[in-house]
């Protein structure tokens, strides 16, 4: 197999597997997994860009051991790092200073915590990998899955291990042009937002009859704390301040661990107002006394964000196409008032595995596995995401304290009466993107200075993600069309990108007499949230993998 790069041509060498997965994450890992379980003979490739599994992997997180007890029935003998049972789960409506405690009992069952367990999920992953490994399963780390490789109007493998272009996309003197990994089936679990998805969803058209991708983004740190304000266990959830009741959003803090206090924001990206900084909310909203107190004395050890999928069953697309499917969050299999998709990544892993498997066993290869939707419309897992279907798009449409009171009646509703909602199953309307204001509309927002205490600025943050990137190659954020971010994007809404980046990615510099600006990319500090491929209102910048092994290395998050 040969392409064009420049002048010349590639060629690569092709190693062939039944299965390749894409994303070493819990959906891909529990496929993997699930087919080694099903046939110990097929060959199995798991492709990680991190540099190494649980790199690149971030979440909360608080996981309902539901799909691994499926997947591994005896995870708690083979070690499985679930560290820490929730002991108490609290639900806070914020004020600028005060609170109001809402009670758990009103909320329907499964919002309840209790059973399920404070983790790191990239821990959790990094014990997958053992496990699968242990299978005879075949894991390359730092080696990102830079592009497709089609046969017709199938999907056989992708390129990957592709390392050495120069600043000018072109290969330079120490370029290797990586391998093709080919499977009769290729599975795609890169995450959210993931660039080989957004190829294969816009090649299939896997949209068409969805509606349209919603996201957030989670902001996190871990923090160690002392003994005396250390809760294991505790489970405190926020909505509320300090965003306004027409900006979606909330809050996450746990206790596990090693006197670990997990705390995080989530911004919903659906927000209208351009001056808006998620990440400066965050460390705003650190100072609140309900978090401040969980955080006395400590020391913030790690830091990172990652967008989150949204849109509930409403926005899942079409789940298979001509020789793969979409697992995990590449699907959007994300219960959003839960703030839970592990479980549902390891579920759609599997369910993916065992429709591979029987075709296989029958001697298909390269089709559409129509079982996988099959088995999904079966699941309990579809059960689960249309009771709260509605939950997402009420918050949308009558903010913070309207709908999330409307949602609760309708989460109530659809646990009562086996899914039936009043409202049927609503609409998201317009993307994230189209949701922004324009600037002129909206007043600056003046942020806090950090104090570094509770409050920190970004390039301290990002220092503590570890993200490394080889400056030699050419960014992996591409804009479309260089001119919109000063022609366009600052003139009307202010270039937000400088702001929604988590990272200090994005930059409009001036002169010395503070004319003629100049849109920069610090590609270096990006942590592969993103949130700059969904939120930029021009849609004019794509998120695209650097070499394998670069960017964040998460330590425990």
């Amino acid at each position: 197999m040969s392409e064009d790069v420049g002048q010349e041509a590639i060629q690569r060498e092709a190693m062939e597997y039944d299965v390749v997965i894409v994303g070493a994450g819990p959906s891909g890992l529990a496929a993997a997994i699930r087919l080694k379980q099903l046939d110990e003979n097929l060959t199995v490739a798991v492709l990680e860009k991190g540099a190494e599994v649980g790199a690149h992997i971030l979440s909360g997180a608080v996981i309902d051991p539901k799909g691994l007890g499926e997947l591994i029935p005896d995870w708690k003998d083979k070690g499985a790092p679930l560290e820490t049972a929730v002991t108490k789960d609290i639900f806070l409506m914020l004020g600028p200073q005060g609170s109001v405690e809402l009670p758990m009992w009103a909320m329907p069952p499964f919002m309840d915590n209790h059973g399920n367990y404070i983790a790191s999920l990239g821990n959790v992953c990094r014990w997958l990998a053992g496990q699968a490994e242990a299978l005879g399963v075949e894991i390359y780390p730092g080696m990102a899955a830079s592009q497709p490789v089609f046969e017709g109007d199938k999907l056989v493998g992708v390129v990957a291990g592709e390392f050495g272009f120069g600043k000018d996309g072109k290969p330079g003197p120490n370029y290797e042009p990586g391998m093709e990994l080919r499977g009769k089936y290729v599975f795609i679990g890169e995450g959210v937002r993931g660039s080989l998805a957004k190829v294969l969803r816009k090649k299939y058209d896997l949209g068409k009859d969805a509606d349209c991708e919603k996201y957030g983004i989670g902001i996190k740190e871990l923090w160690q704390v002392p003994d005396a304000v250390f809760r294991p266990g505790l489970v405190q959830h926020t909505t509320g301040w300090p965003l306004d009741d027409k900006t979606g959003g909330g809050s996450f803090l746990y206790h596990f661990g090693d006197n670990y206090v997990a705390v995080g924001f989530v911004t919903h990206l659906n927000y209208k107002n351009p001056w808006l900084s998620p990440f400066d909310e965050f460390q705003r909203f650190k100072h609140h006394p309900e978090v401040a107190k969980h955080l006395e004395g400590g020391k913030r050890i790690a830091y990172g964000a990652r967008a989150i999928s949204e849109g509930g069953i409403q926005s899942i697309p079409k789940l298979y196409f001509p020789g793969g499917v979409l697992l995990g969050d590449s699907a959007g299999f994300v219960n959003v008032p839960r703030i839970k998709g592990s479980h549902a990544a390891i579920k759609s892993g599997m369910m993916a595995a065992e429709a591979a498997y029987h075709a296989i066993q029958a001697g298909r290869s390269g089709d559409e596995l129509d079982e996988y939707k099959a088995l999904f419309d079966r699941s309990w897992l579809k059960k689960e995401l249309h009771l709260v279907r509605n939950a997402k798009p009420m918050l949308s449409k009558f903010g913070t304290m309207v709908g999330g009171f409307t949602s609760m009646f309708d989460m109530w509703t659809n646990h009562l009466l086996g899914g039936f909602s009043f409202f049927g199953t609503m609409s998201h309307g317009k993307t994230d993107a189209a949701s922004t204001g324009a600037a002129k509309d909206y007043k600056p927002i003046v942020y806090p200075k950090p104090d570094g205490v509770l409050s920190f600025d970004k390039l301290s943050s990002v220092f503590l993600s570890s993200t490394n990137h080889d400056e030699a190659q050419p960014a992996h954020l591409r804009l479309r069309d260089p001119s919109i971010p000063i022609s366009v994007n600052l003139p009307k809404y202010g270039e937000p990108a400088r702001l929604y980046c988590p990272a200090g990615v994005y930059e409009v510099l001036y002169d010395e007499a503070g004319n003629n600006p100049k849109f920069q990319i610090n590609f270096q500090n990006c942590v592969h949230c993103k949130t700059c491929d969904i939120k930029d209102p021009s849609q004019n910048i794509d998120w695209t993998t650097p070499q394998g092994g670069d960017g964040p290395n998460y330590p425990n998050m």
